[in-house]
């Protein structure tokens, strides 16, 4: 283990962009086979669906803990129990004899994939400045994007062809080589005290839900970045059902989103060489919530069509794309001493606003205007709360 004195060697980038993207891959690979496992096991549609909101709510309780034991005990360990800890689960719902039993190995498997969100952010800002972080945060944050739109089509293809066990036995496959990668490359980036003490981590916490910007940063982060949840879960309905697209069309329309929000990365890298982090921050909000606002309108017009939804939602994650790296970059070093916490704390508002962005997009009886409002409020919170968060901090260093 490195003593503090030590300088870090840094992390492979690929490596952690591949502990970053097992747990998002893991969360949408099994949705399209739902229907598959329920006619298997005999299940309703609803307890198939609870293996998708256990998954969501193991992602966000897993990082408040996997961030302040990674201050005490170190990333490297920590990173690779967790991993242990999915590639187990994962067997263990290839394997499930019930409906419940899958349900109990996607919540394990879900406490395990976190560790990859909460400690691969952590590892690229141990090695670097809050500056020098955004590039390879802005990749990390794509890659926890990326999940969502390509895993849906690899499943589908994997019960296609398999059955819906095989996904399972692909997930663990990865969760197995991407801890031999961890064990074999990865060096501790942290200064571990070697000591966890919960009165410890119980004063971090309230440190840093008691410290104002970084609150902002951190709701507005996951208000500008997982809101996109609620639109990639409406989107079979709003393509398919409402605007007449087809199942391939679907996956094209997707693979574009995705690749307004590496844009959006990519533009964030090369801006920050020339704009401070609150114009990237703010901009790119807005943006977004732009966009947002379009659609609602020209939805309640009865306006909308394949290319008017494709153009603003692309433009849309252009705009995330280059808010949620520097957001998260700020966030992380509003309290530096506190940065496996805070990435766990950072990481836990993430998937809570996905969660209640997708829980949004189902309600009501159009599945358009539902996403488009959700995205609409979502970037409304991110731009109070960033603006209250700047202003905050820009007080405090005066």
């Amino acid at each position: 283990m490195l003593s503090p004195a030590t300088p870090a060697r840094k992390a492979p980038l690929w490596l952690l962009v591949m502990v970053t993207i097992a747990g998002t891959m893991a969360m949408h690979m099994f949705i399209p086979a739902l229907p598959d496992a329920a006619r298997h096991f005999g299940a309703s549609s609803g307890q198939m669906q609870q293996t998708i909101t256990v998954y969501i709510l193991g992602l966000a309780l897993g990082q408040l803990i996997y961030g302040p034991m990674s201050d005490a005990l170190g990333r490297r360990p920590l990173l690779l129990a967790g991993l242990g800890l999915y590639t187990v689960a994962s067997l263990a719902a290839f394997l499930a004899p019930s409906a419940n039993m899958l349900i109990g190995a996607r919540l394990i498997q879900a406490l395990g994939g976190c560790a990859g969100l909460a400690l691969g952010r952590a590892i690229a800002r141990d090695t670097a400045t809050p500056e020098t972080a955004v590039g390879s945060l802005a990749l990390l944050n794509l890659m926890m994007m990326i999940g969502p739109g390509i895993a849906p089509s690899i499943g589908s293809g994997l019960d296609a062809m398999f059955g819906w066990r095989v996904i399972f036995a692909v997930l663990a496959l990865m969760g197995a080589l991407t801890a031999f990668g961890v064990w074999r490359l990865l060096p501790e980036t942290g200064h571990p005290t070697g000591e966890l003490k919960w009165r410890t981590v119980r004063n971090d916490y309230r440190t840093l839900l008691s410290s104002p910007p970084f609150l902002g940063f951190a709701i507005g982060g996951g208000s500008a970045t997982t809101s996109v949840y609620a639109f990639i879960a409406a989107a079979p309905f709003i393509f398919i059902e409402q605007l007449h697209s087809s199942k391939a069309q679907l996956g094209i329309y997707l693979g574009m989103l995705m690749a307004g929000m590496a844009a959006g990365n990519a533009l964030a890298r090369q801006l920050i060489k020339r704009w401070p982090l609150e114009r990237l921050i703010l901009g790119g909000n807005l943006l977004s919530l732009g966009c947002a606002a379009a659609l609602v309108a020209l939805t309640l017009l009865q306006l909308i069509n394949v290319p008017v939804v494709v153009t603003l939602m692309l433009l849309f994650t252009l705009g995330s794309g280059m808010t949620s790296p520097a957001a998260l970059a700020k966030a992380l070093g509003v309290h530096s001493d506190l940065t496996g916490s805070a990435a766990g704390v950072y990481g836990f508002a993430q998937m809570a606003v996905g969660g209640l962005c997708t829980l949004g997009a189902s309600l009501g009886s159009s599945p358009a205007l539902s996403a488009f409002s959700v995205l609409l409020i979502a970037c409304v919170v991110g731009q109070l709360g960033f603006r209250q968060a700047l202003r905050l901090s820009r007080s405090v260093g005066a």
